[in-house]
């Protein structure tokens, strides 16, 4: 004898499974762009003067007067 088929309890799993995948992957994601973002910090300021980090605003304003 073959079973009731049940459909609301069926989509109510699948959309439940989409869900959690969503959010692993989401959750991936954020970890990947927060350890990109630590790594970033340390490359970009190395090697740069007082000089060559200040805006060029200050210096034509300086000029200007």
């Amino acid at each position: 004898m073959a079973r009731k088929p049940n459909y609301k309890f069926e989509r109510m799993e699948r959309e439940r499974s989409k869900a959690a995948k969503k959010a692993a992957r989401l959750k991936a994601k954020q970890e990947k762009a927060e350890r990109r973002k630590e790594e970033k910090p340390a490359e970009d300021g190395a090697g740069l003067t007082a000089a060559e980090t200040m805006p060029a605003e200050t210096e034509e304003a300086t000029t200007e007067e």
